[in-house]
């Protein structure tokens, strides 16, 4: 069950930072030590950043609707796909949570992954909790790969939760 979830919270997000080369890893530290001294968002922020915006990742999305601060999601395709099912909520200092029950073919476990959000001159920087790195969310003016160019008004997992779900609990039987 422990692999299950640690599986199932890795594919929930596929879409973070990765640093490579040593120059790269410079221009990290160099990140991580200012957004380290950024101001935390606070939960007002967050909730405009997030709040009835689908964050799409490169196998999936996560839709953050206000009512009632549900959260769904969806990743890969039909029986390899999986889907999860919770709320997202707001902790000050600067954190974006989301706990869900993630399904898949091997089964359902519950995940809690969380985001911490800091701003500098403009610069909102974002990093994984608890052991990811700092980076560059959403610049000021905003650049093309700006993570934040993937949070995108409105809901884009409805539509495929369902044929998800459906075919998962085709599988199980």
């Amino acid at each position: 069950m422990r692999k299950l979830r640690k599986l199932l919270a890795l594919v929930a997000i596929g879409s973070c930072v990765g640093v490579g080369s040593f120059d790269a890893a410079a221009a990290q530290s160099k990140v991580g030590n200012v957004a380290k001294a950024a101001t935390p968002l606070t939960t007002e922020e967050l909730f405009r950043l997030y709040s009835n915006r689908s964050w799409l990742w490169k196998d999936g999305a996560g839709y953050f609707p206000s009512k009632q601060r549900r959260f769904t999601a969806v990743t890969g395709r039909g029986s390899a796909g999986s889907y999860g099912v919770g709320r997202w909520f707001l902790t000050d200092p600067g954190k974006l949570c989301f706990k869900a029950t993630w399904h898949a073919k091997s089964g359902a476990a519950p995940a809690l992954t969380c985001f911490s959000h800091r701003k500098k001159d403009g610069v909102v920087f974002q990093k994984r909790e608890p052991d990811g790195e700092w980076y560059a969310f959403k610049n000021a003016p905003m650049k093309v790969g700006d993570e934040y160019r993937k949070l995108r008004p409105g809901d884009y997992v409805s539509a495929n939760l369902g044929k998800i779900e459906a075919k998962l609990s085709a599988t199980s039987r």
